[in-house]
């Protein structure tokens, strides 16, 4: 049998983190290649507003779900909401995630660059990954970034308690978000479906502006020179779209082009400790379908 060419044209398509930035430029151009498009944000207000927007420019399906995705109740609001909705899901791009500065608590008193950047990625494929599988072949699209390059999973810090720094953390929880993607690319083998993450590059969206401080004070500065988000989300979109990348997975890209991430991220030891920690962390184990071992 001749396999059909990879086509957004009526596929389900889920975007975190989207109604701003990239996510919500990745929201548009998916909607206007013909995608029904169902995007996640905290505000409910903002949701509807991009929502309704996309909708009048492209025509398209345009559904949204406001959820906190920092919390693990979010999270699991989210999955069961679209879930209710849905028993489709061909593109999961898990985009959603932030800078903090300072260092703050989740409602479940988890670290919040961790929670929002890493364990939110982490549970809401999970939660979503039968689905996904059924959708076949379908693609799960992770957005990192090369700030990975500098992180290092502290395993006995994970939470910054002891020693707190807002790079460090940030450029922990984009390390996580790699080797999350190869530990659930390995998984996924034969099923499909694939797994890949991306640097989208700097980009002046609102990224570190809900900061205080000298950080809050010098972003908006920083954005000058950042790129655009058009031209950040062109990976995520390529990765989303593309018949070049049907068959890819497990990868890391930057300008729409494979590239090698970092020595750490390739520690599959340390990948398969990510994930029991994760599992652990949000408390309950969700094991790969035995079909995806």
């Amino acid at each position: 049998m001749v396999e059909q060419a990879w086509t957004l044209k009526d596929k389900a398509v889920l975007i975190t983190g989207a109604t701003n930035g990239i996510g919500k430029v990745t929201a548009h151009r998916l909607a206007a290649q013909g995608a029904h498009v169902t995007i996640v944000s905290r505000n409910a207000e903002k949701c509807r507003a991009v929502a309704d927007e996309i909708r009048r420019q492209t025509g398209a399906v345009v559904d949204w779900i406001a959820a906190d995705l920092s919390t693990l109740a979010g999270i699991e609001e989210a999955a069961a909401e679209y879930r209710a909705r849905n028993d489709r899901l061909h593109v999961l791009v898990n985009n959603a995630g932030a800078f903090f500065a300072e260092r703050r608590v989740t409602a479940d008193g988890y670290e919040m660059t961790f929670a929002l950047n890493h364990l939110n990625y982490f549970l809401l494929t999970l939660r979503l990954r039968d689905l996904i599988l059924a959708s076949a072949p379908a693609r799960i699209i992770n957005v990192s970034s090369d700030a990975h390059y500098g992180g290092v999973i502290d395993f006995d810090d994970i939470m910054g308690e002891r020693k707190y720094s807002g790079w460090r953390a940030y450029s922990q929880s984009k390390l996580a978000n790699v080797m999350f993607t190869y530990s659930l690319a390995r998984q996924l083998t034969g099923t499909g479906v694939t797994a890949n993450a991306l640097h989208p590059g700097f980009v002046a969206t609102g990224f570190g502006r809900n900061n205080g401080g000298l950080v809050g004070l010098f972003m908006p500065i920083v954005h000058l020179f950042a790129l655009k988000p058009e031209k950040g989300a062109e990976t995520s979109i390529y990765l989303a779209s593309s018949p070049a990348v049907s068959h890819v997975s497990g990868k890391y890209f930057a300008n729409c082009r494979e590239k090698p991430s970092s020595k750490r991220s390739s520690d599959v030891a340390a990948q398969d400790k990510l994930w029991a920690l994760s599992e652990q962390l949000t408390s309950k184990t969700v094991p790969a379908p035995s079909s995806a071992r």
